[in-house]
């Protein structure tokens, strides 16, 4: 018994559970390495998108989806980055340098957030991180002087030890690289006692309160490690546009942020890629779409904000764990073809009905 629970500890805390997550992932990860040698450029500087939008996604699943805070002003964090980045390589800083100060101010601002919203939670908390998105959008404006107000402020491509990445495909690969890092760190830190924690004050504060879990200190934590994700991916958002200014970061693009990781799937970090390529993507398939919809609807300025709406309304009604948990289905579908009964999910759905009415 000793042997199978050590065994059984050692399985849970593994980064690859078994032989087969070791081969499918290598096998992602040569085909995002292919991707520049067979894909389109323009598909490409999509691709280099989603893994911006995926950098900012782990970020704020590790706050909502792991620790159960839902902040509605992340774009304010996201613009910190790219100002602080568009600023510092502005004034001739090496684009590391700068990414790690765009990154340590996103948290710092990050932590002067998450302490006054030590307080409330829920939708209050909600309309705290609101109140300062419209701050920090009307900061950016009106402080000319730094960030050049609505005229904007124009960055050049990164570069490192000489070498520019001014180039579809050479920036394609620097965003991947920091992806697959910030992946790695998100994931080892879930898996650490700090990760846990953050699991036990999204299930229960007070159970977590109890087992010695300090809950301001965690939930600052918390808040400053997604905010520097956020600041990460806006430096090298800044970077990829060229081009930043303050309606960039508004309301509307931390609602994207926050719809982005609910239709990924909270509480996965493969919900933070699935979501990105959602919100990539989506765009794309309404402009196709449009041409076989009559006049009247397809050339409607509010067609996309009813189709996001209406996706996610079904996403919470009919799949609650998002794009993550129907490919969680899917999967054992095929795992248990042709023995796969019909009511298998039927408990786990009246448990996430039931926990929606608490």
């Amino acid at each position: 018994m000793r042997f199978l629970f050590k065994t059984s500890y050692e399985q849970d805390i593994r980064l690859a559970k078994h032989g087969g997550h070791v081969f499918w992932y290598s096998l992602l990860c040569l085909a995002l390495v292919a991707a520049p040698r067979v894909a389109p450029e323009y598909w490409l500087a999509q691709l280099t998108f989603v893994l911006i939008y995926a950098i900012v996604g782990l970020g704020l699943m590790l706050l909502a989806g792991f620790t159960g805070l839902f902040s509605l002003g992340h774009a304010a964090f996201l613009g910190v980055g790219a100002y602080t980045q568009a600023v510092l390589t502005g004034m001739g800083w090496p684009f590391a340098l700068s990414l790690a100060c765009a990154a340590g101010l996103s948290a710092a601002v990050g932590v002067v957030v998450g302490l006054p919203a030590l307080r409330v939670k829920g939708i209050y908390l909600g309309m705290a991180t609101l109140s300062f998105g419209f701050i920090v959008e009307e900061v950016f404006a009106r402080w000319e002087s730094v960030t050049g107000g609505n005229s904007g402020k124009h960055l050049v491509p990164p570069q490192i030890a000489g070498y520019s990445f001014e180039t579809t495909e050479s920036f394609y690969f620097l965003c991947l690289v920091i992806a697959v890092v910030s992946t790695l760190a998100i994931l080892n830190l879930l898996r650490s006692p700090t990760g846990r924690a953050f699991v036990a004050i999204r299930d229960s504060e007070i159970s977590a309160q109890s087992m010695g879990i300090h809950l301001a200190r965690y939930k600052t934590l918390s808040f400053s490690i997604s905010a520097a994700l956020a600041g990460v991916g806006g430096a090298l958002y800044a970077h990829k546009l060229q081009f930043i200014s303050p309606d960039q970061f508004n309301i509307l693009q931390s609602i994207d942020l926050l719809l982005m990781i609910v239709i990924g799937g909270l509480g996965s970090v493969h919900g933070a890629f699935l979501g990105a390529i959602f919100l990539i993507s989506m765009p794309q398939l309404i402009s196709l779409g449009k041409d076989w919809l009559p006049d009247s609807i397809g050339q409607s300025p509010g067609l996309q904000a009813v189709v996001y709406g209406v996706v996610l309304i079904a996403f919470v009604l009919f799949e609650p764990m998002g794009l993550y948990g129907r490919w969680l289905k899917v999967r054992t579908w095929l795992q248990m073809f042709p023995f796969y009964r019909k009511g298998l999910f039927k408990r786990q759905k009246s448990f996430q009905k039931s926990d929606r009415l608490k």
